[in-house]
């Protein structure tokens, strides 16, 4: 454990007054369907010499980010940029900020991306509104302006992840002008995604007593709780369709780990170690574990198909460590692995239209750095 502790990427430590409404036309929704794929020429694919052989659904590969720790970039509904997580220290900040790029024209070795978190603390999981004039994203800047505290090492080194409890999910502009705030109750809000329909957030919530997913409108009215076992339900999805969701959960058993899960939680705390992947309708409804592999497997996505779910796993390695990349169908079956690194690779977003995989990576990098990526797919 303590090996995965020094190893992970710094990243993981956080894994998304009156103010205008958010509006959302219909025209906005239905003009977001229409995906325009961008055509690279071959110069643009910089990384093709980091494919591993194994690595046979990379046709090529671009490194988007260069230093520091970057992740969790989603698509807007266009197809054309990225928001994202990062914390950079060359760009100057202390902690985790959300920015925007279009990642085939910004060439992020020359200038700094659209950085759209403005008002301080913490950030962390953005997406983008339907229009993609708007971005949602969580963030601590109401309680302080200033980067709250990574928690202290729990007990015997394990390995824990930070939920605090001044987490709240806002929207901004581009230009990092916030429009509204969706969430207003203590705890822990964040995780925010949209489905493609256009209609509904999923986020993650502990404002009754456990993390559990909740759904709500696109403008932060009619909240439901959708889950409710024991345990910590995050990183939720929408399906292409937006009739299922996708996410990864803990449940623990035993009483000696179910105490353990609530002594963490009075702290501000959960141990992300051993999780596995569910998928259910919209509401919540039909839930079901597709994954049953042992240790962490967590940042699931939807292949653009809708029958399969590609994520993140360690549960090969025999401490801890390495992550890489997996694919499972959505009935639990056909488990294929896609990459083929000793390091950490994670964070998979497909395009809309299957034509481009980005996700986060320490190959090619520095000192554990972890940046973005881009793999044409096939």
């Amino acid at each position: 454990m303590k090996t995965l502790l020094t190893a992970l990427p710094a990243i993981l430590l956080f894994s998304c007054g009156n103010a205008s409404s958010v509006n959302t036309p219909e025209a906005a929704v239905s003009d977001s369907t229409k995906v325009t794929a961008a055509e690279p020429d071959s110069s643009y694919w910089n990384a093709d010499t980091l494919i591993d052989p194994a690595e046979k659904h990379f046709a090529h590969l671009r490194q988007l980010t260069y230093g520091g720790d970057n992740a969790e970039a989603y698509w807007d509904f266009a197809g054309d940029k990225l928001s994202f997580q990062a914390h950079v220290p060359a760009w100057g900040e202390q902690c985790d900020q959300i920015y925007v790029f279009n990642p085939f024209t910004d060439d992020l070795r020359k200038d700094p991306p659209q950085k759209i978190s403005i008002d301080g603390g913490r950030t962390t999981c953005s997406y983008f509104l339907p229009g993609d004039s708007l971005v949602l994203f969580a963030s601590t800047h109401l309680d302080s302006k200033e980067c709250p505290p990574v928690p202290p090492h729990v007990p015997g080194g394990k390995y824990v992840w930070p939920i605090y409890p001044s987490f709240d999910i806002f929207v901004t502009d581009l230009k990092g002008n916030i429009r509204k705030r969706l969430t207003d109750t203590p705890g822990y809000d964040a995780e925010g995604t949209v489905s493609p329909k256009g209609d509904r957030i999923v986020f993650t919530s502990m404002r009754n007593g456990d993390l559990d997913l909740y759904t709500m409108n696109i403008d932060g009215s009619d909240v439901k709780q959708i889950t409710h076992d024991l345990g910590y339900d995050g990183g939720a999805f929408f399906s292409p369709d937006g009739t299922k969701l996708v996410w990864r959960a803990s449940r623990p058993k035993t009483p000696e780990a179910i105490n353990e899960y609530k002594d963490l939680l009075k702290i501000g705390q959960v141990m992300p170690t051993q999780m596995e992947l569910f998928i259910a309708n919209a509401d919540g409804s039909d839930a079901k574990q597709i994954t049953e592999l042992g240790q962490a497997n967590w940042a699931p996505y939807w292949n653009p198909d809708g029958k399969h779910i590609i994520f993140a796993s360690n549960h090969k390695a025999e401490r801890g460590f390495p992550f890489t990349l997996f694919m499972i169908g959505t009935d639990g079956q056909g488990l294929e692995p896609l990459t083929n690194t000793d390091m950490f690779d994670a964070f998979p977003v497909f395009s809309k239209d299957g034509k481009y995989l980005v996700f986060s990576s320490n190959r090619g990098g520095k000192n554990h750095e972890t940046n973005l990526f881009i793999a044409e797919w096939q």
